[in-house]
């Protein structure tokens, strides 16, 4: 890596959207991909606290267990409830970790749970994880019905207490129906583009062009399944899928949301739709990042686009709907 470039990833907010976290019940493993992250110039984590088969209990006890970890690690991470906790903890070197669900059942059909969670700090929901939820269809559901009445107040209370709504592994009705109710920018924090990869958790170009629309990001993957190759994954992989939304979307529409699976035991089928046909086999590991920036530089791209993309982009978004 040049110097140039190394001092350009150094001065750059890196932010990651996704990154499992306690569903996975890894945390030594986690614990030891976070601090690889740090070390890579990533400022910035979001942290999946629970996903759909997570009912209200469980997740407030995992929050709870996840602030404290927080807190009793605070000479190494930060809990950032806003874009100037996560600016601040760069300034003192040190990572800021944010919240958020894969699903909405974490809800249980309680309306008034979405400001409770908001205030313990959970700043983004997916509206459904593969599956069909109370909110509607995931992506690999057998059908394709709409956003339900429910899922209608759902967004509403998120677009009013200040949290990202999120369509990453929610079907493409329920999607595009989200994005028509929400009055507020909709995000893709993990998904690709399914003109790359022919996958059920990749998104299609209209899906992209409406969620930009919207003034949101899509952060882009870092595991082979959906980025179309079955080997080890690397700088190029990502690019090649960042490139294709720079031109369908913009850069201004561009993120990261690398889902690093730490875990090469882990089947996904355990959890996931056999879609996924068993472990990751190729991921995005931490010290790939910095080649990321290496090479958006190297093929043409401006110092300002690639600052928006590593980072900035989901900090503007999240500043203008974070309250």
């Amino acid at each position: 890596m040049t110097e140039t470039t190394s001092l350009l990833h150094e001065s750059i907010m890196v932010c990651d959207m996704t990154f499992p976290w306690s569903h996975m019940g890894l945390r030594p493993l986690g614990e030891a991909a976070l601090e690889r992250m740090a070390r890579n110039g990533v400022d910035f984590v979001s942290l999946t606290i629970a996903l759909d088969w997570h009912g209200v209990e469980t997740t407030i006890r995992t929050i709870a267990e996840e602030r404290a970890f927080i807190r009793a690690n605070s000479d190494r991470y930060v809990l950032a409830q806003s874009v100037a906790d996560i600016r601040e903890a760069k300034q003192n070197g040190k990572l800021a970790l944010g919240f958020h669900f894969q699903g909405t059942n974490p809800v249980s059909y309680d309306i008034g749970l979405i400001e409770v969670y908001y205030q313990l700090g959970i700043r983004h929901m997916l509206m459904c994880y593969n599956l069909k939820n109370s909110v509607g269809d995931g992506c690999q559901e057998e059908t394709d019905s709409g956003l339900s009445r429910f899922g209608r107040q759902l967004v509403a209370e998120m677009n009013r207490v200040g949290m990202l709504v999120d369509i990453s592994h929610t079907g493409y009705r329920t999607s595009m129906d989200t994005i028509e109710a929400s009055s507020a920018p909709v995000i893709t924090s993990h998904s690709n583009p399914r003109a790359l990869c022919d996958h059920t958790r990749n998104v299609p170009d209209d899906q992209l062009l409406a969620c930009a629309a919207t003034g949101g990001v899509i952060g882009v993957v870092g595991f082979s399944k959906v980025l179309g190759n079955d080997k080890d994954v690397r700088a190029k992989h990502m690019v090649q899928h960042i490139e294709y939304l720079i031109d369908l979307v913009g850069p201004q529409h561009v993120g990261l949301g690398i889902d690093y699976v730490y875990d090469q035991n882990f089947d996904m089928r355990t959890v996931w739709s056999p879609h996924y046909s068993g472990r990751p086999v190729g991921v995005l590991e931490p010290e790939e990042l910095p080649n990321v920036t290496e090479l958006l530089l190297a093929r043409g791209h401006s110092e300002d686009v690639i600052r928006n993309i590593m980072g900035e982009n989901w900090l503007r978004v999240a500043e203008s709907v974070w309250k």
